[in-house]
This record gives C-alpha cells, structure tokens and sequence, in this order.
C-alpha cells in the first residue's frame, strides 16, 4: 500500500494509506500512531481497518525529529529489554510534542484525510493507540467533523492541567470507545471514571472499558502484546466506526 508526504504547517510528514477494497471512496480514518513510531505493525493495524471498508491514513506524528525510520525501532522489541531501552528514547519525543503543535498538526492531518480520493464524505473517525488516544481526543475538540474516536491502551487521558487531553471533549461531537490496560498506572481508575463523566456531561455516547493486559497491548511486534485484548479492540473500534460512519 502507498506511502504519501503531507505537507504541514511545520514540514513534510510521511504517512501510510490504506484504502479501502474494491476502489471506491469510503469514509475516512485517522490512525495515531503509538510511542514506537510509523513501522511495519503500524501499516498491519491500517490494512486491517481498511478491509472493514474504510480508508485509514496514518501519519509520522514525530516528522520533526526524523523520518519514520529514524524514529522507529531498530531491534526486536519483543526481546527482554529491548521495548525499555528504545522507550528511553521514544518518550522524550512523546514529551516534545506538545499541545500548540497539534493545533496545528491535527487540522492539516485532518484535511489531508478528506482530501484523498479514496475518502468519501467529510464526517471521520480517529483511532489511537498510548500516547495517540490522547491526540484523537484532542483532534474530536478541534473538529466537529471528527464523529468517532477509538482510545486504546492511552495514558495520561486525565490530568490536573488545564489543557488536560478530558477536557477537549466539551467541544467535541464524537461518539467515544476506549479500551484502557488493566495493567497501567498512567490511567488509574478514578481517571476512567471521570473520562466517562466528560462525556456524559457533554451528552456523548462512550464505551469505557478496561480490558486485561498491559499498556501497548495491541502492538504485536512488542513484549507488551496481548492477543485477547488487541482482538477485543478491534471488535470494538469496527462496531464503532459501523455505527457512526455508516449509520
């Protein structure tokens, strides 16, 4: 499947399309990308969603530290050690990337997506994964076009800052499904609790699960996969997409 070069208000990112089979326009999908960076596992989950009937593009959110193959793994992370070793690195990234930039970020992804002639309508979905649930909610606040955002295995969705990532759902018209890690201090319990009392306030559906395993679940080419979970996502982001995209 392609590769394109999107052309942001900051640089040129790479990206991954996925069209949707039998070459007609179909709705379109966001996909951020996890911690880990724009790699093989990356283009898999894309293909995946795609098949279901959608056109899913997925982005190097970390264009401006490198290429996607300069800010992708080198060695197995599914070796002992190896998936901490490359976070060292990857979280310092995670951290440079911050708020003012997605604001300008996510609009030119967005647009991007709806420009493709692969992709029908302007109403879309976002999916993304750890550090990337955080982007797809923020991208729901920018955009009321935005009517589905899957979270999965996302820390960090509830904080005590005033542009907590919880917040932009005020302003959003998404319909919401998360699947949190069971295993994962970075979103406890009561940050769950009040991630569904966002959207409730807002009167926006969400599902709000927690499903068994660690944070990065459903990254197969890492230590942190766990089939079950990384399956039960996908069942919930389809029924998801289904009945926004396609309603």
């Amino acid at each position: 499947m392609p590769k394109t070069t999107l052309t942001l208000p900051d640089g040129d990112a790479e990206a991954y399309v996925a069209p949707a089979p039998g070459g007609e326009p179909a709705p379109g999908v966001l996909f951020v990308i996890d911690a880990i960076g724009l790699r093989p596992r990356i283009e898999e989950m894309a293909d995946r969603i795609a098949s279901w009937g959608y056109t899913v593009l997925a982005p190097n959110v970390f264009f401006r530290e490198g290429t996607a193959a300069e800010t992708s793994p080198t060695r197995d992370l599914r070796e002992p050690g190896a998936r901490e070793e490359f976070m060292g690195e990857a979280m310092g990234r995670v951290g440079r990337l911050t708020t003012d930039q997605l604001s300008r970020d996510l609009p030119a992804y967005l647009a991007a997506l709806r420009a493709l002639p692969e992709v029908a309508g302007d109403e879309v979905g976002v999916t993304g994964y750890c550090m990337g649930a955080r982007i797809a909610i923020r991208a729901s606040g920018l955009d009321t076009g935005v009517v589905a955002v899957g979270g999965w295995h996302g820390g960090g969705l509830v904080t005590d800052d005033p542009d907590s990532p919880h917040l932009a759902i005020a302003s959003a018209h998404a319909t919401y499904a998360f699947g949190h890690a069971s295993n994962d201090g970075s979103m406890l319990p009561e940050a769950v609790t009040a991630l569904g009392e966002a959207a409730a306030a807002a009167g926006l559906g969400i599902t709000n699960e927690v499903f068994p395993g660690p944070h990065g679940y459903s990254m197969s080419d890492t230590s942190m996969y766990d089939e079950e979970s990384a399956e039960r996502h996908f069942d919930s982001l389809r029924t998801l997409l289904d009945s926004t995209l396609r309603a």
